[in-house]
């Protein structure tokens, strides 16, 4: 028996721990653990398991800090500080110890320090504002000395680099993106960005531009449409989230080859099939390889189990009442198939494995 512990954010006052049993193809709500208001968005430090990050998606933003205990479940809050703005939307722990949190309401974000303890947060990090007449910043992901910000509202993803002390970031680029497409979020992968597109539903690939404040747009490698075919009328599709899968190392495994995962969020109509995730193998160039549909609601948050396989992804919506998923690759990768669910929680939007 291989017992998982998963932690999932939600709209709601609460974290919520289950227990994924693979072996008998179980999920298991095990508790709710209280929290600030709409923590949707949660990360674990990337070095200490036992430290969870999570916003407070509110006009007034937070961020809180957890300890986990060794069942899975949460301590009360034992940090906590202002996100700088409205509607924490993401929060990711860079690898200096800092956590960035950007507001996707109000066009701005933070990269806040943390103490000698990673639960304490350091008071005083200068507001980082995007210079656009709109702006939703959706994302931020540490690649190498920069953190790059997918910006659903300029159609942009701003290259931020340290500016000295702790806290202290500046714009120093952006690579711009079709109009009106809407980037939500990225996968980077050697020197190409893989962004999916709200608005558009669409999944691009570009090179970084080795320069960061080059002139001009970076040329689309890939653009590919990650709606599925077949919708009702008076479907509205929006997307939702990108993860990808590097081939493991094992000789014995049976994932081998790299995968891109898109979710598909239906804000209109339903399909009575649900919100699909489109899968895209990776090599010897990006190709669309099927459209697996989950019965899911408007798939918000998703995660895969990590190891040397990632053999299961567990997802959810943030409308119905689905509840939560959890998927197996098959076929190498290039297939999903669902082997458990859980219905006590009708809807989460964001996940963490614990093991």
């Amino acid at each position: 028996m291989v017992n998982f512990t998963i932690l999932a954010g939600g709209y709601s006052t609460f974290i919520a721990t289950y227990l994924f049993n693979s072996d008998a193809s179980t999920l298991s709500l095990v508790g709710q653990n209280p929290t600030g208001q709409n923590p949707s968005w949660i990360d674990l430090h990337p070095t200490n398991k036992s430290i969870l990050y999570a916003t407070n998606e509110n006009t007034e933003g937070a961020l809180q800090s957890f300890f986990v205990k060794s069942d899975g479940l949460l301590t009360a809050a034992q940090g906590q500080t202002s996100s700088g703005g409205n509607g924490p939307a993401f929060a990711v722990p860079l690898s200096t110890g800092e956590v960035a949190v950007m507001n996707f309401g109000s066009g701005n974000g933070l990269i806040i320090p943390t103490e000698e303890d990673p639960l304490q947060f350091t008071e005083g990090a200068p507001l980082i504002s995007f210079p656009a007449a709109v702006s939703h910043p959706h994302m931020a992901l540490e690649v190498g000395a920069e953190v790059l910000v997918p910006d659903l509202g300029a159609d942009t993803i701003w290259r931020l680099t340290s500016d000295g002390a702790p806290g202290q970031y500046r714009i120093q680029g952006q690579i711009d993106q079709p109009q009106g497409s809407g980037p939500r979020h990225i996968v980077v992968r050697g020197d190409q960005v893989y962004t999916l597109h709200e608005l558009s539903s669409t999944l691009t690939q570009q090179a970084i531009p080795a320069t960061p404040a080059s002139p001009g747009p970076a040329p689309l490698i890939a653009n590919f449409s990650i709606v599925p075919p077949g919708l009702p009328a008076g479907a509205a599709m929006a997307a939702g989230e990108i993860l990808l899968v590097e081939g493991s190392n094992s000789t014995a495994s049976n994932f081998t080859q790299p995968f891109i995962y898109a979710s598909n969020r239906n804000t209109g109509v339903q399909d009575p099939r649900g919100d699909a995730i489109a899968i895209y193998a990776v090599e010897p160039e990006l190709k669309f390889v099927k459209h697996v549909f989950t019965g899911i609601d408007q798939i918000r948050g998703m995660e895969f189990s990590g190891g040397d396989d990632n053999e299961f992804l567990v997802a959810s919506g943030v409308a119905g009442s689905a509840g939560v998923l959890v998927l197996k690759r098959t076929q190498g990768g290039a297939d999903l198939e669902i082997v458990a669910s859980n219905t006590d929680i009708p809807t989460r939007s964001s996940f963490v494995w614990l093991d």
